[in-house]
């Protein structure tokens, strides 16, 4: 049982509160094994101190038996969504590197990116989006896509990619099947995409195809309905969209990220430990909750019942076991005690700091 206990806590990548790991954090990671931990700006202070945060937390799983160290990941796209702040480089928002249209730098920011992430044990970039900035009334990606236009988000977006798992951390492609189009905002409501599936394989999916062809390490999935695929279910909670399109007819084998379940778009008609099951019924391998401790131990409890009662078939968990597996292999298989002096020095690099200019500049004078 504690084999099951252990398996099924490495799905689930977690977020918690203050600069120090919390108790309740160190209590899921030695009860339940818990696989991943998720930063934002809440845990990040100066190198040093996030350097001695990844130390405690991978000291904390190698102690309490964890076969693999964790996979410690931060949304740090650039522009408005970055966690890493001054001293580490302030990167533009990738609508500037879209205008760009320079495939060199963007591999060049991956690799800036990763090498500033590594040094300080973060092996997982939650980034780039592949999404599509077809509506102007989007609320929540705009210029966090690389532009309008599906060749070019695909394009720059996996030259993107290359850069960051050149420098060995696991890029993100997000958030699929296609957040573009929408004119809510997932983290406040449901939002519906009604497009054709004509359409949908023109613009959506088709930088996602890209990120495929890349070998993107991770694809982060959507909570929005797309009726064409799946009628009335968040693309997230779907078999028809994650299984069936995604892993099986657009033959994807990494590994399947839910956005985060506590995200109102889900959590406010599916608790978090009923969305973690209907999202590991569909094919996520991992299942992101950010915030509130009870609803990550709900989380686990209900997958850990899931199992017991046949409600999620044991060959579907050891499918998702190894590919968590392989990307540990891949990312986090040494150096994941990062050094604090290293640290500071990555994140002060002229050479990022003017990489980042030249890419504002040029994107704002394409």
């Amino acid at each position: 049982m504690r084999e099951i206990v252990r398996t099924i806590g490495q799905r689930f990548v977690i977020g918690f509160e203050g600069l120090r790991p919390s108790i309740e954090v160190k209590q899921l990671l030695r009860e339940y094994g818990v696989g991943g931990i998720i930063l934002f700006a809440r845990n990040v202070d100066e190198p040093g101190q996030l350097v001695d945060l990844v130390r405690e937390l991978q000291f904390i799983a190698r102690e309490t038996g964890h076969e693999t160290p964790l996979l410690i990941g931060v949304d740090q796209e650039g522009g408005r969504v970055a966690r890493l702040h001054g001293p580490w480089t302030r990167w533009p928002a990738a609508r500037a590197l879209g205008r760009t249209g320079s495939e060199g730098l963007a591999r060049e920011m991956g690799s800036a990116l990763a090498r500033e992430l590594r040094s300080c044990g973060i092996r997982c970039d939650f980034a780039p989006v592949m999404d599509v900035d077809s509506n102007p009334n989007n609320p929540v990606i705009g210029d966090r896509s690389f532009g309008d236009d599906p060749e070019l988000v695909g394009r720059i977006g996996s030259a993107m990619i290359r850069g960051l798992q050149n420098e060995e951390v696991a890029a993100c492609a997000k958030h699929f099947p296609g957040h573009g189009d929408t004119d809510k905002d997932s983290h406040l409501d449901l939002p519906c995409l009604t497009h054709a599936r004509e359409r949908l394989d023109a613009v959506e999916l088709r930088p996602f195809r890209d990120a495929i062809a890349a070998e993107v390490a991770m694809i982060m999935t959507a909570h929005i309905v797309v009726s064409a695929l799946d009628d009335g279910v968040p693309a997230t909670l779907s078999r028809r969209v994650i299984d069936d399109l995604l892993r099986i007819e657009m033959g994807y084998d990494g590994v399947i990220v839910s956005d985060d379940l506590e995200m109102k778009a889900v959590g406010a008609s599916w608790s978090a430990e009923r969305a973690a099951i209907l999202a590991a019924q569909a094919g996520c391998d991992l299942l992101l909750i950010c915030h509130t401790p009870d609803a990550q131990a709900a989380a686990v409890e209900g997958l850990i019942h899931a199992v017991e009662k046949g409600d999620l078939r044991r060959d579907s968990l050891e499918e998702s076991a190894r590919r968590i597996r392989a990307l540990k292999r891949r990312y986090c298989a040494h150096d994941v005690d990062p050094d604090p002096r290293a640290a500071r020095r990555a994140a002060g690099l002229s050479e990022h700091h003017a990489l980042a200019r030249r890419i504002a500049e040029n994107g704002a004078h394409a």
